[in-house]
């Protein structure tokens, strides 16, 4: 074995033989399987190249062609077995580890036929089966539907508060009304005022015109109270306030019809 540079040959009893110690790359597909019973490819990249020393021992075991005669058959050896420790779904997440572990496992292997190994590489993004894919749709199709499930329940919950919660604004405000109604019972009176008072803002802001009796006005209603309290004694001073308020009303109402 000669190193680089110049060198002597005798003629017609010397002859060379030229092997390239540079490294050399070479990409090997092996098809394995998993541990859960999954079909993989996987591609890996081999960086590889003869041991000097040992170039008389390789030449008369293996040959020129040593890459050819040797890789191929220990990086599927190797592949399957470390492939075989992990899961289909741990090879995705462990890709680095998975490769380290082949290259260790490798080399020891390479070793063994003076061969080094500088770098080994998964190049290949791993294949699954139909079946495994299928499997992994379903399951993120379950998570999002356990997802949706779980914010109606969140939903109904929520909308079960605000239903308790309105409930007990109205009841409060019932309580509210019925003490003012018990202590001063112009309230009604006051919230009649209020409606008359809305229903002509309506019609005043309305294109069309239209016309309306005192009934549709509640008007009516005031007049009743009116009436049945002057028949039970009612002074003439409440009457006169009274005709102040429906003259009052009156001409609010009027005003509206203008407009």
């Amino acid at each position: 074995v000669y190193d680089e540079g110049t060198h002597l040959k005798i003629p017609f009893i010397e002859d060379e033989i030229i092997y390239d110690i540079r490294i050399k790359p070479t990409n090997i597909r092996s098809p394995t399987g998993s541990k859960d019973l999954q079909m993989m490819d996987v591609a890996l990249r081999v960086l590889s190249k003869p041991t000097p020393s040992a170039l008389p021992e390789i030449h008369r075991t293996l040959g020129p062609d040593y890459n050819e005669r040797v890789l191929p058959s220990i990086v599927n050896e190797v592949t399957k077995a470390v492939v075989a420790q992990f899961t289909a779904a741990e090879l995705m997440v462990k890709r680095e580890e998975v490769s380290r572990e082949i290259k260790h496992l490798l080399s020891k292997r390479a070793d063994e036929f003076h061969i080094k190994l500088d770098d080994v590489s998964i190049i290949h993004c791993m294949a699954f089966g139909k079946e495994f894919r299928a499997a992994v749709e379903a399951k993120q199709v379950a998570q999002q539907e356990a997802e949706r499930a779980r914010f109606l329940v969140e939903k109904a919950k929520q909308d079960k508060r605000s239903a308790i919660l309105r409930a007990m604004g109205e009841a409060e405000s019932a309580r509210l009304i019925g003490e003012a109604v018990a202590q001063n019972p112009n309230f009604l009176r006051l919230r009649r005022l209020e409606a008359i008072r809305e229903i002509a803002d309506i019609l005043s802001t309305a294109q069309n015109r239209v016309l309306l009796n005192s009934d549709n006005l509640l008007l009516n209603t005031i007049a009743h109270e009116e009436i049945s309290t002057a028949t039970t004694g009612v002074t003439a001073t409440s009457n006169e306030a009274f005709d102040a308020l429906m003259k009052s009303a009156s001409d609010f109402v009027k005003v509206g019809e203008e407009h």
